[in-house]
């Protein structure tokens, strides 16, 4: 028999299964309320709309939407990003230039097979996005975490963990954040933390990698979603976008925007990877911007995931244990919880809620520091209001159980909040 085993590169082992996609699987088709990946609500996909743009495109464009296409995208469609993201503030300097990718988890595997080196550090947000430690960890980095507040990133711990670093002789790659509606945490960075995040930057010789699929579905007013990208005026900012939770996620289109010699680089990374994006989706969603489709699903999702948010919200208020913490999200689809121990593991807890008939996310996949054992992120886009209610709920009952005399702890303090 063949040991199939010893045939794998060493990198395989860096490979972790994706812990939501994982959950997706161990769902798919059990009645079990799912609190865990981030799926937009299929009622707000436009099907129609997007039924008629396919026809017509077939029809009438298709020598060109059925054929290959550039490795940096159609180049009609590209245009029409370029004018769609400048009415959505996002500025694309001369020097500049946009690449169409297959998903935005694309771009973040393009960044890392490009950009790092083994051993080379990566700075992340503590919590952050766990598809992007996934993405970099392949390439061996080390990873540096910086705490979060309700103002976004430490901008003040991050510039004392670069002096650090540049003491010690590392080679900081880049500063990788989540600023507007951030995965997993909801909270987003204000306009001064931006400034000071782009200046530490300019000041040390920096990239930051901006990662940005959240800022269209914002549910409070007064929050500056400023794109870092549009505040940049040295071209510092490589700016990742998609339309897997504006449009349709089945569509796999995303984007990326940085300075030129990048996406050169970045372009001979993915004609290894797939050639390029698939053509008809491309073409697809030039139409749905061009005919508004985007722009009014947008307006539905918001208004529907807003409903949900304060759904969530109200639950944890009625029924999560005392002593549990968890930050308003101004946007996005999620909201992370903070149990009051240190002593609960809630990827332990997991199986148990799944026999009771819900799935959330364990916490401590999106800490690049090994911490956030306590700690869970729930999706609300997704499930029903009454499952929202009914899964809190049953989750609470369980965290209640596991923490009767278990010692308490002040999460608000642990998280950096005053």
């Amino acid at each position: 028999m063949v040991k199939y085993e010893r045939l794998l590169s060493d990198r395989t082992e860096l490979l972790r299964a994706s812990e939501v996609r994982e959950l997706l699987k161990l769902t798919e088709g059990k009645k079990i309320i799912s609190l865990a990946g981030g799926l937009p609500d299929p009622r707000v996909f436009p099907k129609e709309e997007l039924a008629e743009i396919a026809r017509e495109v077939i029809l009438e464009r298709g020598d060109k939407s059925l054929q290959y296409s550039p490795t940096a995208g159609v180049t009609e469609f590209r245009e029409e990003l370029k004018k769609y993201m400048g009415k959505k503030g996002v500025k694309i300097r001369d020097d500049e230039d946009l690449m169409v990718l297959t998903g935005s988890q694309q771009g973040l595997d393009i960044i890392a097979r490009t950009m790092v080196d083994p051993e080379d550090e990566i700075i992340v947000e503590l919590p952050t996005y766990l598809a992007a430690l996934n993405a970099f960890r392949v390439y061996r980095p080390y990873f540096t975490g910086v705490p979060m507040d309700e103002h976004g990133m430490r901008t003040d711990i991050l510039e004392e963990e670069i002096k650090r670093l540049k003491w010690l002789g590392r080679e900081i790659k880049f500063i990788y954040t989540i600023p507007v509606a951030h995965n997993p945490a909801g909270i987003t960075m204000s306009r001064d933390r931006k400034k000071h995040l782009l200046e530490i930057a300019s000041k040390y010789d920096l990239l930051i990698i901006e990662d940005d699929p959240y800022s269209f579905f914002i549910y409070d007013e007064g929050v500056d979603i400023t794109p870092l990208k549009t505040l940049d005026d040295e071209g510092r900012v490589i700016y990742m976008s998609t339309f897997s939770k504006i449009l349709a996620p089945g569509l796999r289109i995303g984007w990326i925007i940085a300075n030129k010699t990048l996406i050169d680089a970045f372009e001979r990374s993915k004609q290894t990877i797939d050639l390029h994006t698939a053509t008809l989706p491309q073409y697809i969603a030039m139409e749905a911007i061009r005919r508004g489709v985007v722009d009014r699903t947008i307006e539905v999702a918001r208004k529907v995931y807003r409903r949900k948010r304060d759904a969530m919200i109200s639950a944890l208020r009625e029924y999560m244990v005392e002593g549990a913490w968890w930050p308003r999200p101004v946007g996005g689809l999620f909201i992370m919880i903070w149990l009051p121990s240190m002593e609960i593991d809630t990827k332990k807890l997991l199986p148990r809620a799944i026999e009771r008939g819900v799935a959330y996310v364990p916490g401590a996949s999106f800490f690049a520091n090994g911490m956030g054992w306590n700690t869970l992120r729930l999706n609300f886009s997704f499930p029903t209001e009454e499952q929202i209610e009914e899964g809190v709920r049953i989750l609470s009952d369980l965290f209640r159980e596991e923490l009767r005399g278990r010692e308490r702890i002040n999460v608000p303090l642990m998280f950096g909040m005053k």
